[in-house]
């Protein structure tokens, strides 16, 4: 068979984080004699080397080629595409790991888009990624109509014939920024870039020990005279005008400006910090016109205007004023209905842990001259944060909690003044209603909420909460389809969190009451707080001192009040003469059935059914759990002198 991908993963001392790498691309979907991977080892000193030489003798998909050290990623990337194979490259850093199906569905999807580039939607774990360019697939993507310019790592899939018609390889040698002047040439020359956003596709890490290069400190004047090279691709391929400057906008904001603000900026020592201020403002006054700052919002006009007028020290105070603004989303109702979980909240920045306020009835007012002190820029920010109050956004995203894959929820929001004092100020309030469909959550497991808000040139993410004990809402345990889904406030903590079927955490069954419970005619029936749309199986459980008995059931959705029937037929025979513990599993056909305890007993005897208090353990059976627990341990200390030999 032709190879379809040849995976490029350049290699330098990753030690054991390669080892997750290696087996995302064992565990790929596409078959395993249409892809291929070229570990490209960049002369590490560690065990690596010997590790990938013998992974090659046992799997033939896998190639190791052996050079001495480059010094950065970009001529290992460039040996392992003149090595490829593939219809498409596919490049990987070998700390980070794939999908199970990133081949299959990125190369399937860039064939049926005709791409040149198909860019898979990523997850970060420790490291940020982009969020906005994933919010849905674009299968025909330029830098005018989608967030591409966000995205300028390597971490995607390319046809190999685009790169070698347009001769385009990675610059080499010990330098950064080698991926923003490959990816920009290629999106400005591709003739389609296609992006996947509805399967995670590439899961970027941050390591344990914090030795990524990306987060290595780096000198401010070899970085900045990299990343000119990448402006000087977007001035060979474009015309001077709003395109080049949104452009060139996405270098200001992410590589400068958000670099002098709040804590990024107040972490760093004062030395390094003014020799970062100095690097950044000489390609600010060199290479960006008006138009450039012009297209940021009012914080990052800011800094913009501050850093070009070569103002160090109002950059550091308004970086300070900026590390007390943050964003709080406060949940409200929580209801299901008809399968949908609906999420009530409200989001607002705050200023020093107190709610921001603005000026009522602000007028937007370009910022021509540069603020005279920070507090006129503060005084500006906020007249122009409440003129664009128009803009502001909150959404909210479903965070797996073990990846961190994250989805954005379908939200309807309304934007609320709501006025202050003797009304010359007013808080900015976004009220809004999430709905979660948990059938499009693609694992099981924990999912923490996230509202992300924006407003004024702050975009941030915060969790739902915390939500006061006494004032949380208790939403019920859903059935969607065959998965128990539960949503609960996280502890100490009171954040909002999903759990798809659910393990160790508790479904709320425990506040059923005795009289919500009745047996007639052998015919069992409880009120349950579980939400369901329709009738579903699920299956009981009867515990008694001797036997076991299971027994089919259903839930029906209750007409007349939150929750449903659980109905089943008694073995009433089979009952009789004993107490019996009751439990339920909501799950019945899933290999992770589990069952939960009901808080009530069912004692048979004399033709009749009693439901009573779940009994507390006698005498006996306390002797009895005791003496097994010394039995087992009396077995554990032989078995233990056998397999040390009497020692």
């Amino acid at each position: 068979m032709p190879v379809k991908v040849s995976v490029i993963i350049p290699v330098y001392n990753p030690g054991i984080y390669i080892e997750d790498c290696i087996s995302s691309l064992q565990r790929q979907s596409l078959p395993p004699d249409e892809f291929e991977v070229i570990f490209v080892d960049d002369g590490s000193t560690d065990e690596t080397p010997a590790r990938l030489d013998a992974l090659a003798a046992e799997d033939p998909r896998m190639k190791v080629i052996h050079q001495e050290n480059s010094g950065w990623s970009g001529k290992p990337r460039n040996v392992g595409i003149e090595a490829s194979r593939g219809e498409f490259v596919m490049f990987v850093d070998n700390d980070d790991y794939l999908g199970d199906e990133a081949l299959e569905r990125m190369y399937e999807y860039g064939v049926a888009n005709g791409a040149d580039v198909v860019v898979g939607k990523m997850a970060g774990k420790g490291r940020g990624v982009p969020v906005e360019l994933f919010r849905r697939n674009h299968p025909r993507a330029t830098v005018e109509n989608a967030p591409l310019i966000d995205s300028l790592t390597p971490h995607k899939m390319f046809r190999r014939a685009f790169l070698d018609r347009i001769g385009l390889r990675f610059p080499e040698g010990r330098r950064r920024l080698e991926d923003h002047v490959f990816i920009a040439e290629a999106y400005l020359r591709a003739e389609n870039v296609s992006v996947l956003s509805d399967y995670v596709c590439y899961y970027h890490l941050r390591r344990d020990d914090g030795s990524n290069a990306g987060f290595e400190r780096f000198d401010p004047v070899g970085y900045f005279r990299n990343l000119r090279e990448a402006l000087d691709v977007v001035e060979r391929y474009t015309e001077p005008g709003p395109v080049r400057d949104r452009l060139f906008r996405r270098w200001l904001r992410v590589e400068m400006v958000e670099r002098l603000r709040s804590r990024r900026l107040l972490n760093l020592p004062d030395d390094y910090r003014r020799e970062l201020f100095a690097e950044i403002h000489e390609v600010v006054v060199e290479r960006f016109g008006p138009g450039v700052a012009a297209g940021l919002q009012p914080t990052q006009q800011v800094v913009a205007a501050l850093t070009a007028a070569d103002r160090y020290d109002d950059v550091v105070a308004f970086a300070e004023w900026e590390a007390g603004v943050a964003p709080r989303a406060t949940p409200g109702d929580i209801a299901w209905r008809d399968g949908l979980l609906h999420i009530d909240f409200t989001a607002e920045y705050l200023s020093g842990g107190e709610p921001m306020l603005f000026p009522a009835g602000a007028a937007a007012a370009p910022l021509t001259d540069v603020p005279k002190d920070v507090t006129e820029a503060v005084r500006w920010v906020a007249s122009e944060t409440a003129a664009r109050f128009g803009q502001a956004t909150a959404d909210l995203l479903l965070r797996e909690r073990s990846s961190a894959a994250q989805y954005f929820q379908p939200v309807e929001f309304t934007r609320e003044t709501v006025p202050v004092g003797d009304g010359e100020e007013v808080r900015l309030v976004l009220r809004a209603t999430a709905t979660v469909d948990p059938a499009t959550l693609p694992r099981d497991g924990a999912w923490d909420a996230l509202v992300r808000v924006k407003t004024g040139g702050w975009t941030k993410e915060c969790r739902l909460g915390p939500a006061p004990r006494e004032d949380r809402p208790t939403p019920e345990v859903a059935v969607v389809g065959d998965r128990p889904v539960l949503p609960y406030w996280t502890e100490p903590h009171g954040n909002l969190s999903l759990e798809l079927r659910p393990r160790g955490k508790r479904l709320g069954l425990g506040r059923v009451q005795l009289g919500d419970v009745s047996v007639s005619d052998e015919r069992f029936r409880v009120l349950l707080p579980v939400h369901v749309t329709g009738d579903t199986d699920v299956r009981l459980r009867f515990v008694s001192s001797r036997r076991i008995l299971e027994v089919p059931g259903t839930l029906s959705p209750e007409a007349d009040r939150p929750g449903s029937v659980l109905a089943a037929d008694l073995p009433a025979e089979d009952l009789s003469g004993d107490v019996w513990r009751v439990a339920v599993c909501l799950n019945p056909h899933s290999d992770q059935a589990r069952f939960t305890g009901l808080p009530f007993a069912l004692r048979a005897g004399g033709g009749s059914v009693l439901v009573t208090p779940v009994p507390g353990p006698g005498v006996a059976l306390r002797l009895a759990r005791r003496a097994r627990r010394v039995l087992g341990a009396a077995r554990r200390k032989v078995n233990s002198r056998i397999r040390t030999g009497g020692r």
